[in-house]
């Protein structure tokens, strides 16, 4: 931690700025918290990181023509869905995702708002895990991996941003992700027509929170 804010104290000339003394206590921080494991995040330290990250990055996608115009499509096309219907399609995504022939899940990989996920994801440099966006029945339009489910609509991520309304956001507690050992967060939020200001779906984006909390600390050094 004493290289970190040593390295930051160059950035300023050698000079102690209220804005290097901020950054390196957020340093500090930030160890404290690694040390001690997903306990201590749950007091909420990561979410104004991330809550930067949701205005000066995931804002802009959200707010992409191409995105809301695959949103509003998908929606037409689902406006007469059952219950019954939408069960079954999140089973045969389900069942897709432990095979090899998976038709449903390429489809969707393949769409354009997909790759434009996808490529969302590579340009953060590992800040971002995945990203998916929903419509407003809670069935996903496009993503950037593979999901467990297809259909979130009976989960937090949708009902408390799509059911709450415009510029909804929730910020998930941190877990620790014991497949790549990184401390993990989601972050999810409504996503509105602007034209009309009707919500019309969400967007859930998994966060690594070392990353994203790495990545404002450097902009506070700047």
């Amino acid at each position: 931690m004493l290289a970190v804010c040593r390295s930051i104290h160059r950035q300023q000339n050698g000079e102690w700025t209220m804005t290097s003394l901020r950054a390196c206590a957020g340093a500090a921080a930030l160890y404290a918290a690694l040390a001690i494991g997903p306990a201590a995040w749950a007091a909420g330290p990561h979410e104004a990181p991330i809550r930067n990250f949701a205005k000066g990055t995931v804002e802009a996608w959200i707010s992409d023509p191409m995105v809301i115009k695959a949103i509003k499509r998908q929606n037409a096309r689902h406006a007469g869905l059952s219950q019954a219907d939408i069960d079954a399609m999140d089973k045969k995504w389900r069942a897709e995702t432990s095979r090899t022939n998976r038709p449903m899940i390429d489809r969707v990989l393949a769409n354009k708002l997909s790759r434009f996920l996808a490529q969302a994801k590579k340009d953060q440099h590992g800040i971002v895990t995945e990203v998916f966006v929903m419509d407003n029945r809670g069935l996903n339009v496009g993503q950037s991996d593979v999901t467990s489910d297809y259909w979130q609509g009976d989960e937090t991520k949708w009902k408390k941003t799509y059911l709450v309304g415009p510029d909804a956001m929730i910020i998930d507690e941190v877990e620790l992700d014991e497949s790549t050992q990184t401390f993990q967060s989601q972050l999810s939020m409504s996503i509105t027509d602007r034209e009309t200001g009707k919500v019309i779906g969400a967007i859930t984006v998994g966060i690594d929170v070392e990353a994203v909390v790495w990545a404002n600390l450097e902009t506070l050094s700047q």
